[in-house]
């Protein structure tokens, strides 16, 4: 495995996973799954954030203890599937600032066209994370974070809970300066470019739109 694609293997992440992908799981159970997932993929990905030390007083005495520092947090969610997995990021990162990419996928060639685009303006001064459930052809996930370099940004990363390895493939070849999370790698991509066994479509499931 190319040390910059990560699966991100713990036990509870598993486990949500699965009921997810259970055709059965309600719309209300998706999304809150989804979002419980997003927590914990988010404490996995932000391993290596720096700390610094300040001096506090507990109710006990003084002490020296630590606290986030550097570069600050930019989620930027692809839209609209990428706000499932924003919403828990948030919910532990609330002074994180977000910008969102708006993509839809030609259903003719694949391809991502971008309809939205709004991130902050001191960008280029973050770390960035792009959020989308699904890696499947990587044409979104590519196209978002060559937009994302054009407007500044240099430190990124990518997280979704499943991909494809064509996706992981195209999205290492076309960036291989962005490191990939994933909580899982399925087995392929269809002709249609859906992720097999994969979960369906997460905008659909999470919204109830299908």
């Amino acid at each position: 495995m190319d040390e910059n694609v990560t699966v991100i293997n713990h036990p509870l992440i598993a486990h949500k996973l699965t009921l997810m992908r259970r055709k059965n799981s309600s719309t209300q159970k998706f999304r809150s799954l989804l979002r419980e997932v997003a927590h914990l993929l988010t404490y996995e990905i932000t391993r290596d954030l720096e700390l610094t030390t300040e001096v506090i007083e507990t109710p006990m005495q003084e002490m020296e203890a630590p606290t986030l520092a550097g570069k600050k947090l930019c989620f930027v969610s692809i839209l609209r599937a990428g706000n499932g997995l924003l919403e828990g990021m948030v919910e532990l990162m609330p002074s994180a600032r977000v910008g969102h990419i708006g993509m839809f996928r030609d259903p003719e060639s694949l391809e991502a066209v971008e309809y939205y685009c709004k991130v902050p303006q001191d960008i280029g001064e973050r770390r960035v994370i792009v959020v989308d459930p699904m890696l499947a052809t990587g044409n979104s996930a590519i196209a978002s974070i060559t937009h994302l370099k054009k407007q500044g940004a240099q430190n990124m990363k990518f997280l979704c809970l499943l991909a494809a390895p064509e996706g992981v493939a195209a999205l290492r070849e076309a960036h291989p300066d962005v490191p990939i999370f994933t909580a899982a790698i399925d087995e392929r991509l269809d002709d249609h470019g859906y992720i097999r066994p994969g979960l369906g479509d997460a905008g659909d499931r999470m919204y109830g739109t299908k």
